[in-house]
């Protein structure tokens, strides 16, 4: 057995998301994907990526850190 550690992935993928669409719609999105030399599950994460990016509420600057229970961390 090797001494090395064993490497641990930051950005597990550890979950699924099961979506319905039209056939048409998924074959036309999964050649595309083909065409464009990519998979459709990762042109899906960067979408998910996308969006919670841009939707994320952002920390005000004046605005204290809060713990779960919406009080004060000190």
């Amino acid at each position: 057995m090797s001494d090395k550690p064993k490497k641990v992935k930051t950005n597990k993928k550890d979950s699924q998301l099961l979506i319905r669409i039209s056939g048409t719609e998924r074959e036309q999105f999964l050649e595309l994907c083909e065409q464009l030399d990519t998979s459709a599950a990762r042109e899906i994460r960067q979408f998910i990526r996308g969006f919670v990016k841009k939707h994320r509420k952002k920390k005000k600057p004046t605005e204290e850190p809060k713990n779960a229970k919406g009080k004060l961390d000190v």
